[in-house]
C-alpha cells in the first residue's frame, strides 16, 4: 500500500497550507473511510461517521461512486451520486456531521483511468438501464415489491449488490449458493464472470442497487 500511495503523497502535501497544522491523509488511510473489499483497482468503502464526527482532512484523486445510505437527516433509500473529476483534479477536504442521524456511504473508488464507453463489457441480462455510465463505473437500481425476482444477470467486470431501504432480499448465484441481505447498507460482493439474481424474499417493497466497476478484460 506505501508503495502504491507515494506519489499522491506530494498532492496532499500542496494541499496542507488549507488545513495549517492538521494532519492530511489520503482517502484510503482515513480512518471513517474503511476499506472493506479490493480487486484490483478498485476499493470498496464502508463510510461511517457518528452524530458530532468529524474525518481527517484528506485527499480524494480516484474516480468515485456513492451509494448513499443515510445522511445526518435520515435515511437516503440507496440514491447513488458520483465524481470522476477527482482522478484529474484531485480535491482535500473534511466531512463532518452534525446529526442526530448516522452517515453512511458504501463508496467504491476505482483507482484506474477509465476504459473506453463501449458495449463490450455490458452485463447480460439486465431488465433495466443504468442510471450511471461513464468510463469507470456504472450503476443499476432496481424497485422488488414482494416476491419480485429479477432475470438471471452475468457480470463481466466485478459488481456488488448493496440493500438501499429496509426489507430483506436474496442475492442467488447461478451454482445455487445464496446470500441474504436484511438490512439497509447491507451488501455483497460479485466476482467478475459471476451470475446471480436478486429477489425480495420480505414484506416490503424494496430499494436494490448493483455497482460494476469497469476494468481491462
Amino acid at each position: 500500500m506505501l508503495t502504491l500511495w507515494l506519489p499522491f503523497w506530494q498532492t496532499a502535501l500542496a494541499q496542507q497550507n488549507a488545513f495549517d497544522g492538521e494532519r492530511v491523509v489520503h482517502l484510503l488511510d482515513e480512518p471513517r473511510h474503511r476499506p472493506v473489499r479490493q480487486h484490483g483497482q478498485l476499493y470498496l468503502l464502508d463510510v461511517r461517521l457518528k452524530p458530532g464526527d468529524e474525518s481527517f482532512a484528506h485527499v480524494h484523486d480516484q474516480a468515485i461512486l456513492l451509494t448513499y445510505i443515510s445522511l445526518a437527516g435520515g435515511p437516503q433509500n440507496g440514491r447513488v451520486g458520483v465524481n470522476i473529476d477527482y482522478a484529474s483534479d484531485p480535491l482535500t477536504h473534511k466531512v463532518s456531521n452534525d446529526g442526530p442521524g448516522l452517515f453512511h456511504i458504501m463508496a467504491l473508488v476505482h483507482d484506474g483511468a477509465g476504459e473506453l464507453i463501449s458495449d463490450s463489457d455490458e452485463p447480460g441480462g439486465m431488465e433495466i438501464a443504468p442510471e450511471i455510465e461513464n468510463a469507470w463505473f456504472r450503476s443499476y437500481r432496481y424497485e422488488l415489491a414482494p416476491g419480485e425476482t429479477t432475470a438471471m444477470q452475468h457480470h463481466i467486470n466485478p459488481s456488488f449488490v448493496i440493500l438501499g431501504s429496509e426489507g430483506t432480499v436474496r442475492v442467488s448465484r447461478e451454482d445455487g449458493l445464496a446470500r441474504e441481505l436484511a438490512y439497509a447498507g447491507e451488501w455483497a460482493w460479485r466476482e467478475p464472470g459471476s451470475a446471480y439474481q436478486i429477489t425480495n424474499v420480505g414484506d416490503l417493497a424494496v430499494a436494490i442497487i448493483v455497482n460494476e466497476g469497469r476494468q481491462q478484460h
